[in-house]
């Protein structure tokens, strides 16, 4: 397994940028999956209380300093908001999920020495996802 993908996975908590109430989403099942995984995810998401009986935060800004690793399903000019805020907040790990990269996310990542996926992997593939 990549490096990369090996070192957001050591994360003990992860956050999911752009968690969805909506199942069919991927916002909703890369939450799933992590939880799937057992592993602690909190979901980022500014109109929702709770998704999956897991309480959200409305921001990057809102979650617990110890969040290290961020899952990024938005549309690439919304990602770019999301990373300039995971900057600021001192997440090391970006994982964007296929369709959320954007070339200047990817940039703004490496120019302050985030780990950055976003390369076309899959972290329900990664993972091994069952929609059930």
């Amino acid at each position: 397994m990549d490096k990369r993908i090996v070192q957001f996975l050591k994360a003990d908590t992860f956050a999911v940028a752009g968690a969805s109430t909506n199942r069919d989403k991927y916002g909703n099942k890369v939450l799933r999956c992590y939880l799937q995984n057992g592993r602690k995810a909190i979901p980022i998401n500014p109109r929702a209380t709770e998704i999956e009986g897991v309480p959200c935060v409305s921001s990057v800004a809102n979650l617990p300093a110890e969040v290290k690793s961020l899952s990024i399903i938005t549309p690439p000019k919304i990602t770019e908001q999301v990373v300039s805020a995971a900057i600021a907040h001192g997440i090391e790990n970006i994982w964007m999920q296929p369709g959320a990269q954007s070339p200047a996310a990817i940039a703004q990542c490496e120019e302050n020495g985030i780990n950055v996926i976003a390369d076309g992997s899959c972290l329900l593939v990664v993972l091994g996802f069952r929609d059930v």
